[in-house]
Parts: C-alpha cells; structure tokens; sequence
C-alpha cells in the first residue's frame, strides 16, 4: 500500500472506525443530540465547536488538494454557523462525513513525490506533515469531545436521579 494510501486510511480510521485507539469521531457522535452538542461545560468548548474546529481544518486543505488558495484563518476555526435542532445537526455530521471522505480520496490519489513538496508555504511544512498534523489534530479534539461527552451524560444521569 502507498504511503499516500496509508495516510488516507488512517483519516477515515479517525472519523470511521478501525484505529488502533478504537474511538473515532462517527461512533463518538452517532448519540449525542443536537442540544448536547451545543451545551456548554465549564469554559470548555462545546461538541458543536470542536467538530467543527476539526472540519475547518479538513476543509482548508481540502481546498489546496483541488487546487485552490490556502485561505482559512485560526481565528475563524471555531465560528460555527448556529444549530437549533437535530435535523441541522445531524446536516453538519453528514457533511463532516462527506468532507472527511472527499478529503481520503484526494490523498489516495496524490503521488508519494509531492508527500515531500512544500505545502503552499515553507512556514507550512511538506504535504505529508501537514497531512498527519490534521490526523493528530483530529484525535486531539476527538479526546476533548469524548470527555465533554461524558460530563454531559453523567450530568444529565444525576439530574434525572
């Protein structure tokens, strides 16, 4: 398998299942409601916040993959549109998964040669460090929603107790 391959693979491993972490985001989120994701816990983030901080990401170089300009900003990263309700909610899943897939296929396809090649900037890196910073980017976040998750649910254990 190519290393671009194995790349591609561990991305769907973080959003699909199949790590050897055994957690990824689909499953994390397959329960969490819309109201959930939008609750806020201490000065955390919110769930709604960090899967959309993860996709920003996603979608920026997604971006440079089909040829475009690197244009996301930090300081946006975190400005997610509001969601009042599941259907929305679970709308900006579908398309977390679908960017997440889209962005697979574009790194299967690249040639090992460009792995090495300077991604948009040299400040940036190569493609292959900026490709993996995503993966790590993703699992990071990933542990911060899990354990917000599970505040929110014994949360909501104890009130109903």
């Amino acid at each position: 398998m190519s290393l671009s391959k194995q790349i591609a693979k561990h991305l769907r491993e973080i959003h699909f299942g199949g790590n050897w972490t055994f957690s990824n985001l689909k499953d994390t989120l397959a329960d969490v409601t819309w109201e959930q994701a939008t609750t806020k816990v201490y000065s955390f983030n919110t769930i709604l916040a960090l899967t959309y901080h993860i996709n920003y990401f996603i979608k920026a170089v997604l971006e440079v993959l089909n040829n475009k300009p690197l244009t996301a900003k930090d300081k946006y990263s975190f400005d997610h549109p509001p969601i009042q309700n599941q259907k929305e909610w679970e709308a900006f899943l579908d398309s977390l998964w679908e960017d997440a897939e889209n962005f697979a296929e574009l790194i299967e396809q690249l040639p090992e040669l460009k792995l090495n090649a300077v991604f948009v900037e040299n400040k940036y890196g190569n493609y292959y460090r900026n490709l993996h910073g995503i993966i790590e980017h993703s699992h990071y976040h990933l542990g911060q929603i899990s354990i917000i998750k599970k505040i929110i649910q014994q949360t909501n254990k104890e009130q109903r107790s």
